[in-house]
């Protein structure tokens, strides 16, 4: 009984002693926001702000339709072809014809910047890339160059996936000789400013931003051209299937398809006229860090800030700003207020060394009580061992 009494005693204080040592559990939940697959139906079609029905096609046998996109008005040249019949996506062809020459345009930027062109390729896969300066709010002057005179009357643009909107704009025109205030700094909220109607070939935008920027086009719309593009898109129809055709997303997409047939030089295609452009109830706006923030208006777009504060009013929720300057956003940072760049944290309990006030172990707001467990296990070892030596001897006397 002694002995199973003693036993308990040196557990229990070998787990003091442990405990009193142990560091607390650094607590951190890493807030960025995982992506949605991108090959389930929902996932796909929630992209797409639009839609336009393709009903009633009268065919008997597999036919590649064509159906005419001129008359809607879209920003990317990404679609998804939904059978409606099956569930599934069809593979499509997507046809842009030239009918009348736009006035070229260059485009220069200041400060310099290498991926300036990409902004007029018609590419939505590349992009011009503004970084955000390390303390400070970004600022671009972006100058459109027109071989000839450009009538505008809206600047459109296509960001870049989970890309914030600058936070203002003003665009300037060169008309006469002088420059003249188009449209007056303001905050930027939507991707198409629209102004009153304006000839010029030299056009300056100047941009702030407090996100990272990344536009993939930018448009000056050219009024003076009256018919610029046929745009149509081409799929396989089955007899007796309806299809919709998903198109003007806000971010880019995946979809799964089957195989293609060559629909770029199909020949007999058939032209399908469609009913008017009808908004997609089910679109989702992307919002990639799920904070109910939409990307292009989020102060911090990776990191989520439902309450978007920004105590400095630097355009740069807190959550992704910067305080102290050690280049670790304050979100990251275990001292947001103190430059730490090794993030020091001894004690594993959060908060840096460098402004941990109050340790957070037992043994080190109290180091004597590391002493005293193991003064106390020694005491029951050493009482343990002479009864043990004691009950060894008793038992040796008895057999003598």
């Amino acid at each position: 009984m002694k002995l199973k009494i003693l036993f308990l005693l040196i557990t229990f204080s070998s787990v003091f002693v442990l405990t009193a040592g142990a560091q607390a559990p650094q607590e951190f939940q890493d807030s960025i926001a995982s992506p949605v697959p991108a090959d389930t139906t929902p996932s796909v079609t929630n992209a797409y702000r639009s839609y336009i029905e393709v009903n009633d096609i009268s065919i008997n046998t597999p036919t590649v339709v064509e159906v005419l996109l001129s008359a809607f008005l879209f920003e990317r040249f990404d679609f998804a072809v939904l059978n409606k019949n099956t569930n599934s996506f069809e593979p499509y062809f997507f046809k842009q014809t030239d009918l009348a020459s736009q006035v070229p345009v260059s485009v220069r930027t200041s400060p310099q910047n290498g991926s300036a062109s990409k902004m007029l390729d018609n590419n939505m896969s590349t992009y011009g890339e503004f970084f955000l300066p390390e303390n400070s709010e970004g600022r671009v002057e972006i100058n459109l160059t027109g071989f000839d005179s450009v009538t505008s009357s809206a600047l459109s643009f296509v960001l870049a996936d989970n890309v914030a909107l600058p936070t203002s704009i003003e665009i300037r025109a060169e008309v006469g000789g002088q420059s003249r205030i188009v449209v007056a700094r303001r905050a930027l909220t939507e991707e198409t400013v629209r102004f009153p109607e304006t000839t010029a070939s030299q056009w300056q935008i100047t941009l702030t931003y407090s996100q990272p920027l990344r536009i993939s086009e930018l448009r000056l719309n050219q009024d003076n051209v009256a018919s610029r593009q046929e745009r149509a898109i081409r799929f396989l129809a089955q007899p007796e299937k309806a299809y919709r055709i998903y198109l003007n997303p806000d971010r880019r997409v995946r979809v799964a398809v089957g195989e293609a047939g060559d629909l770029r030089s199909a020949e007999d295609v058939l032209p399908v006229g469609v009913s008017g452009l009808e908004n997609n109830p089910n679109y989702v706006p992307a919002d990639i860090d799920n904070d109910g923030v939409v990307d292009i208006k989020d102060n911090c777009v990776s990191v989520a800030n439902p309450d978007q504060t920004d105590i400095n009013n630097n355009g740069r929720g807190d959550a992704c700003d910067d305080f102290d300057g050690d280049n670790i956003i304050n979100t990251n940072d275990n001292c947001p207020d103190n430059p730490n760049r090794d993030q020091r944290d001894t004690d594993s309990d959060g908060i840096g060394d460098v402004c941990d006030g109050k340790e957070s172990r037992l043994t080190e707001q109290y180091p004597w009580i590391s002493w005293v467990g193991i003064i106390l296990a020694a005491i029951v070892l050493i009482v343990l061992f002479a009864l043990t030596t004691k009950q060894t001897m008793a038992k040796e006397g008895e057999n003598l």
